[in-house]
């Protein structure tokens, strides 16, 4: 890898910040005939000098209410030189498939995405929010003709480079009792105060059913989200019961600060619940602060009523630990490389390569789908690689002279080094070896795995990383040999990327994935997810641009690699090494 000195920064702009939006609505429209409407919001953002909107991120779901405060933050890179226009399209959600849109709204240009209420949509430029009074715009939703539509309220906020994340635990004693026919449903609402005196909504625990006496499960959140870095920063927590109608009882609050719950790492820190000013529901997130809020708060409706209340309960702050939050530019800048490995697919399914009708077909004008993948994604990673030396294995192909049937053959036959020099180089064998080799079978993944992972164990201590892009035509002929190699691969410090060309279904390609259910082997379990796998198909340009192709693919299958990077580091508490100032 180079020095990262000697890194040139990529073309284009250099985001100055990154601002974090925080997103409400007022007054949508209600849909729902039983209840209200189940809200949800996604952002679409428009690429510099072009009319396509693309999906950037979804809030959360929240059930029966008109007037949604989301927890789920939007973080963008802040470009000052550029127009970056966003639009928000609100939705009533009928089921809880995460499909969105009945129909497109007006205007639109996204693709279908499920069968949900459209509520309306608002257009406008991340300057014009940052650029407005408090960093708070508050604009009109429209879409819907002959309705009003509501208002969408964004917050903008600049986050600090506090890059510090804590884990805490929380339990409960003694709630008030808010059910009639049974005890209360309880959860937690974190606030952070803004500068202008307000609250935003920054974290819910989950609730715990029918107890007075809740334990609620340990949490994790970003300092900058708790405090924005300001550890004196009051940070207000608001105490409910549960409705299933959304109409959540208010308990109590009581407030702190991250000063003060850092210093409870070593001791139990108990809270008392009581009612302040607000004694509103778990939609005010933006409530105004209380200069005199402490700990200990009383409720005053309550103490006039009962002269002998003390309090709503108490909450009591069992664990708290903080720990630094490495980025995957920190353990690059500290040495660590990353080491490109490319396996390609010559079985007889691709066709023969003289023909055009074959995958591996490379007209005078176009490259084949194969060299495409290999390109897009090579070089990319190969910034990262100090030698530029990668390498490159085919599986299932006849060799000379004897015929003889191999899964990790070295395409630029050498054995003893099987590295080309640059991507370059390993097209140029790749090419060779489609006219020595003869295209025959089966598909198997597990040897070219195997042997990456024999080379991933040799040096775990952080300061190599491997990456595995494998090209594939077809099924997979050793499933189960496969799983194995994963399962043992995902203790190493390597990630597998699979492309798959051609009109083929690959559901086995989806299973070993890995985002829904972690890839298992006779009773063990991945230890991490590390398979990402695409199909081509889905980023080839309608217009042919093979350029547009390329770089659409290259985002996404390289999109899980610093992820999958950081979850190896962490699981082995590897910290990045201090970057050479040199």
């Amino acid at each position: 890898m180079a020095s990262p000195g000697a890194l040139e920064p990529a073309a284009g702009s250099v985001p100055g910040t990154k601002v974090e939006l925080t997103v409400s609505c007022r007054n949508l429209l209600d849909m729902d005939t039983f209840s209200k409407s189940d809200p949800v919001v996604v952002l679409f953002v428009q690429g510099s000098g072009s009319s396509e909107w693309k999906e950037f991120g979804r809030t959360e779901v929240i059930d029966n209410t008109l007037n949604p405060d989301f927890v789920r933050k939007f973080v963008l890179d802040y470009y000052f030189e550029e127009k970056q226009n966003l639009r928000f399209d609100v939705y009533n959600v009928d089921s809880k498939s995460c499909s969105i849109l009945k129909q497109e709204p007006p205007g639109s240009h996204s693709a279908v995405l499920g069968a949900q209420d459209f509520l309306g949509q608002a257009f406008v430029a991340l300057g014009e929010v940052i650029g407005s009074q408090r960093g708070r715009l508050e604009r009109a939703l429209t879409g819907v003709p002959g309705k009003r539509c509501g208002t969408i309220l964004l917050l903008a906020e600049e986050l600090s480079n506090c890059r510090d994340i804590v884990t805490m635990q929380l339990c409960a004693n003694k709630l008030d009792k808010k059910d009639f026919f049974g005890k209360s449903d309880p959860f937690l609402v974190f606030y952070r105060s803004n500068e202008d005196g307000t609250f935003t909504i920054c974290h819910k625990t989950e609730v715990v059913k029918n107890t007075l006496n809740p334990v609620w499960q340990p949490f994790t959140i970003p300092v900058r989200a708790l405090c924005n870095g300001d550890y004196d920063r009051t940070v207000k927590i608001d105490v409910y019961d549960w409705d299933r109608d959304g109409s959540h009882d208010f308990i109590g609050e009581f407030a702190t600060s991250y000063r003060e719950l850092s210093r409870a790492q070593s001791q139990f820190t108990v809270y008392e619940v009581g009612w302040g000013s607000q004694g509103e529901g778990p939609g005010t997130s933006h409530t105004r602060a209380n200069p005199a809020l402490r700990p200990q708060v009383l409720n005053p409706r309550k103490k006039c009523k009962k002269k002998k209340y003390v309090n709503s309960g108490t909450v009591t702050l069992l664990s708290f630990s903080v720990e630094s939050e490495f980025t995957f530019v920190d353990y690059i800048r500290g040495g660590t490389q990353l080491n490109f490995t490319v396996a390609i697919d010559f079985t007889a399914s691709n066709g023969m390569p003289s023909q055009p009708t074959s995958l591996h077909y490379a007209s005078p004008y176009q490259l084949s789908a194969y060299a495409l993948a290999l390109k897009a994604v090579g070089e990319v990673i190969q910034d990262y690689d100090s030698d530029k030396l990668f390498p490159a294995y085919g599986f299932g192909a006849k060799l000379p002279p004897d015929g003889k049937i191999s899964h990790q053959f070295p395409l630029n036959n050498n054995v003893d080094n099987p590295s080309c020099a640059g991507i370059e180089g390993v097209l140029e064998s790749y090419l060779q070896s489609l006219r020595t080799v003869q295209l025959y079978g089966p598909t198997n993944f597990a040897p070219v795995i195997n042997q990456v992972a024999g080379v991933a164990a040799q040096v775990t201590d952080g300061s190599q990383y491997h990456v595995l892009l494998i090209i594939t035509d077809g099924v997979i002929s050793d499933m189960l040999q496969t799983k194995e190699a994963i399962v043992t691969a995902s203790a190493l410090p390597m990630s597998i990327i699979i492309v798959g060309v051609g009109p083929a279904e690959f559901e086995a390609m989806e299973e070993l994935d890995g985002d829904e259910v972690r890839v298992s082997s006779r009773g063990r379990y991945a230890e991490r997810d590390i398979v990402q796998f695409v199909p081509f198909r889905d980023y080839v340009d309608d217009s042919g641009n093979q350029v547009l192709s390329m770089a659409r693919l290259a985002k996404d299958v390289l999109a899980e690699i610093p992820e999958q990077l950081l979850s190896y580091m962490k699981t082995r508490d590897i910290k990045p090494r201090r970057a050479d100032p040199q």
